[in-house]
């Protein structure tokens, strides 16, 4: 019986997330299924894995076909690199525990890699938010100049026109003294 390894659908409308199973080729995708070896979820940054791994490598070693998608999470992964490594081992290239201790370095190797993605990342979000934050004061502060000046103008009109009106209110306290001599 011929074997395949893909993904089945589970999920929402707009929000999928998958199933890694073991199904026969005249299977249909979210029809029956032999094995679940893991779950793909692609809406996570970046995409998250949960792989049951000795199983995944025995299938593959069976001779199980992957669709293009699980053959690439599954060479992420690492299950292509064991299977690599476990057939030197076979034809007589190295031993068990070279092949073990290449592979551990390939997956440091591999989890540095991803461990400084993410601080690059880290990084590049706290710059972003740092000049969002410096944009920001810098908007607040020349509003709060426009304010000041429109309050400074305010000011200005309110002590021309207290001053007109004390003006008016001298010109006629002099007015009404001029004409009280002249009524007497």
């Amino acid at each position: 019986m011929a074997t395949k390894i893909r993904l089945q659908r589970n999920g929402r409308k707009g929000y999928a997330f998958y199933s890694i199973v073991i199904a026969t080729v005249k299977a249909p995708r979210d029809g029956k299924f032999i094995e679940k070896i893991g779950t793909y979820n692609p809406n996570t940054n970046p995409a998250t894995v949960d792989l049951k791994f000795d199983r995944a490598l025995e299938w593959v070693m069976r001779g199980a076909q992957p669709t293009d998608t699980v053959r690439n999470i599954l060479s992420r992964e690492g299950v292509y690199m064991k299977k690599h490594l476990l057939g030197g081992v076979a034809k007589g290239a190295f031993g068990e525990a070279e092949a073990e201790a290449k592979f551990e370095a390939w997956k440091n190797n591999k989890q540095s890699g991803l461990l400084a993605l993410k601080e690059k990342e880290a990084a590049a979000k706290k710059a972003a938010a740092k000049a969002r934050l410096e944009e920001e004061k810098k908007i607040n502060e020349e509003k709060a100049k426009a304010l000041a000046e429109k309050k400074a103008a305010e000011e200005a009109a309110k002590a021309a026109e207290e001053a007109a009106k004390a003006a008016e209110a001298a010109e006629a306290a002099a007015a009404a003294a001029a004409e009280a001599p002249a009524a007497e």
